[in-house]
């Protein structure tokens, strides 16, 4: 029986207040190597990073436009996309 994987689109907080947005399919792990220096070039000089937000998907596919149109967005529209879709998960 194949175990599912799962899919990550991610933002990272770094030490700096910039945000980073990225695609792992093992979040734990992606955020350790930002976190150890062997993560983005971005994220090398601005760790330590924390994750603010992340959404899970069924295809690296899904998880990578939804990434692509998140880095589209303005920082203030960035925020409001995290605030929106964290309020949909809590009325749940």
């Amino acid at each position: 029986m194949a175990t599912k994987t799962e899919h990550y689109f991610y933002v990272l907080e770094c030490s700096d207040a910039s945000l980073y947005a990225g695609y792992t399919n093992n979040l734990d792990k992606r955020i350790t190597a930002h976190n150890t220096g062997k993560g983005a070039k971005y994220t090398r000089a601005r760790g330590p990073v924390k994750c603010v937000y992340y959404e899970t998907f069924d295809t690296k596919q899904q998880a990578m436009s939804a990434e692509y149109a998140f880095k589209q967005l303005t920082r203030a529209k960035k925020f409001v996309y995290m605030r929106r879709a964290h309020d949909e998960i809590a009325k749940e």
